[in-house]
C-alpha cells in the first residue's frame, strides 16, 4: 500500500522532531521545514498529500502558507497547529480553507486521528472528482454520435446555450436522444456541480405528478405522515428535465408557470412559497402548438418553455449517421456481451441505411443488440438482420422484374452484349465465352447493334 506524503512546517525544532517521529511511526513519508517560505519552496519540488503547519511563525506565518497553498495547490488539504490562545485565529483559517486544526499541547492519538480523517476526506474528494469527470465525459456533446449536418447544427446550438441558463425546449420524435442532449447541456453548464433531476411526466400518474414535482407538507392529504420535498426542490441550483411535458395536467401547468415566472414553488398543504433556483429543460414528441389550438396546453406556458428551441432530427434525415451509430453500438455490445464481432458487411450496412427507422436511435440500438445475440459469424451479414428489415433485404438482393423495365428482347440482348464487352475490355473471344455463344455469333450481334468489339 502506498503511504501518504506529509509536509510538516514548524519553526520549533523540538516540536518539529516530535511530530516527525510520531507520524513516521504511522508509516507516513515525512518532509520537514523550519519556516513558511522554506516549506513553500520544498512543496514545489516535493508534491505531497497533506500539509501540517504551525499557525504562529516568524517572517511567514501559517495563514500566509494557507493562502499560498489554496491559491497554487488547491487540492492539498492543510491542517493548522495552534496554541490555546489563538484558537479564534485557527477558526478563521478554516473559514479561509484549512481542513481542520489541532491545539497545543498535542495529543498524539488525536493528531493521528485528525490526519487519518483528513486523508480519507481527500481520497473521497479525489474519487468524486474522478467520478464527476467520468459522468461529464459520458454525457458530453461528444457522446452524441453522428456527423450529419442536421445533428451538427443542433449540437452547436446546444453548446452555445449551455452556460446561458436559458430555458430550453427540445422537440423530436421518440428515440431521437432528447434526454441525452439535455444531459449534455447540463454537464457543460455552470450548474454541473449540482444535480440534474429527470422527470418523465407521462410515467407518473396525474394525481401524483403535482406532489412529486412540488412536494407536500405533513397532513396535506390522508397519507402525508411526514413532509416531503418535491423533485424541483431536490434539483435546486441544478437542472430539472421535464420529459414529455405535453402530458401534464392544466392544474400542474399553472404551478409550473409560476416556477418559471416567479422562481418559487408552493408545496401541497403549504401557504408559504419556497424560492428555488433551477434551470428548466423540457422535451416533447408532440406538436405543442396543435395542443394549444385544442386547448390542452397553455399558450403562456409554451412561450415560457420555448425560450430556446432545439429540434432533434429523426434518424432517417441524418444521412450517414446510421452506419456510424451501428458500428458504435456493435463495439459497445461487444464489450458488454464479451463478443468478438468485427463489423457489418457492406450489404448489411446498405440495408440499415435504407430502413426508415421509425423508432429512431432507440430502435437501431435494440436491433444491433438483438443481432449480436443471434449472429453466428464474426461479420454481420444481411441474413443476420431481423425480419422487420426483410422487405428492404429482398429489394436489395432480388433483381427487379425484367418485364417491369419495359424493354424489348432486342434491347435486353444489346445491353447484355454491351456489359460483356465492357467486362472483357472489348475482347470478343472472352466475351463470347462469358455469354456462352460462338465468336461468329457474337460478331454478328455486335454488327447488328452497331457496337464496338
Amino acid at each position: 500500500m502506498i503511504q501518504a506524503k506529509l509536509l510538516i512546517i514548524e519553526d520549533d525544532q523540538k516540536m518539529r522532531r516530535l511530530l516527525e517521529l510520531i507520524l513516521r511511526q504511522e508509516g507516513y513519508e515525512i518532509i520537514t521545514s523550519s519556516g513558511g517560505a522554506e516549506g513553500i519552496k520544498k512543496l514545489q519540488d516535493n508534491p505531497c498529500d497533506l500539509i501540517l503547519t504551525d499557525l504562529q511563525m516568524e517572517k511567514m506565518d501559517g495563514m500566509q502558507v494557507l493562502d499560498h497553498v489554496k491559491k497554487n495547490h488547491p487540492g492539498i488539504p492543510v491542517l493548522i497547529i495552534t496554541g490555546y490562545g489563538t484558537v479564534k485565529t485557527a477558526v478563521e483559517a478554516m473559514q479561509r480553507g484549512a481542513l481542520d486544526y489541532i491545539t497545543k499541547p498535542i495529543d498524539n492519538e488525536e493528531l493521528k486521528l485528525i490526519i487519518r480523517r483528513a486523508l480519507e476526506v481527500q481520497n473521497i474528494t479525489l474519487e468524486n472528482k474522478t467520478l464527476s469527470q467520468g459522468i461529464k465525459r459520458k454525457f458530453s456533446f461528444e457522446s452524441i454520435i453522428g456527423n450529419s449536418p442536421p445533428l451538427f447544427l443542433v449540437k452547436k446550438l446546444a453548446e452555445e446555450v449551455s452556460n446561458t441558463g436559458m430555458t430550453v425546449l427540445i422537440t423530436g420524435e421518440s428515440g431521437t436522444g432528447k434526454e441525452l442532449l439535455a444531459q449534455a447541456i447540463h454537464y457543460r453548464s455552470d450548474r454541473s456541480r449540482f444535480s440534474m433531476v429527470p422527470i418523465n411526466c407521462a410515467a407518473i400518474p396525474e394525481t401524483l405528478l403535482e406532489s412529486e414535482l412540488f412536494g407536500y407538507e405533513k397532513g396535506a392529504f390522508t397519507d402525508a405522515k411526514i413532509s416531503k420535498p418535491g423533485r424541483i426542490l431536490l434539483g435546486n441550483k441544478g437542472t430539472i428535465f421535464l420529459d414529455e411535458i405535453s402530458e401534464i395536467s392544466p392544474r400542474t401547468q399553472v404551478k409550473l408557470l409560476r416556477v418559471l415566472q416567479e422562481r418559487e414553488i408552493e408545496p401541497l398543504g403549504s401557504t408559504q412559497p419556497v424560492k428555488v433556483d433551477v434551470r428548466i429543460i423540457a422535451a416533447t414528441n408532440k406538436d405543442l402548438m396543435e395542443l394549444i389550438k385544442q386547448e390542452k396546453f397553455r399558450e403562456d406556458l409554451y412561450y415560457r418553455l420555448n425560450v430556446f428551441p432545439l429540434h432533434l432530427p429523426p434518424l432517417r434525415e441524418r444521412k450517414g449517421d446510421v452506419r456510424i451509430l451501428a458500428e458504435h453500438f456493435l463495439e459497445k455490445f461487444n464489450i458488454e456481451m464479451g463478443k468478438r464481432f468485427k463489423h457489418f458487411s457492406e450489404e448489411a450496412l446498405r440495408i440499415l441505411d435504407d430502413y426508415p427507422w421509425p423508432g429512431n436511435i432507440r430502435e437501431l440500438q435494440n436491433t444491433v443488440e438483438r443481432v449480436l445475440l443471434t449472429c453466428k459469424g464474426e461479420v454481420v451479414e444481411p441474413e443476420d438482420l431481423p425480419d422487420n428489415l426483410g422487405q428492404i433485404l429482398s429489394n436489395l438482393i432480388q433483381p427487379p422484374s425484367l418485364l417491369s423495365l419495359g424493354l424489348s428482347i432486342e434491347d435486353i440482348e444489346k445491353r447484355v452484349i454491351e456489359e460483356a464487352l465492357e467486362k472483357t475490355q472489348g475482347n470478343v473471344s472472352d466475351a463470347s465465352r462469358l455469354l456462352g455463344v460462338t465468336r461468329n455469333t457474337l460478331r454478328y450481334r455486335i454488327q447488328k447493334y452497331g457496337l464496338q468489339g
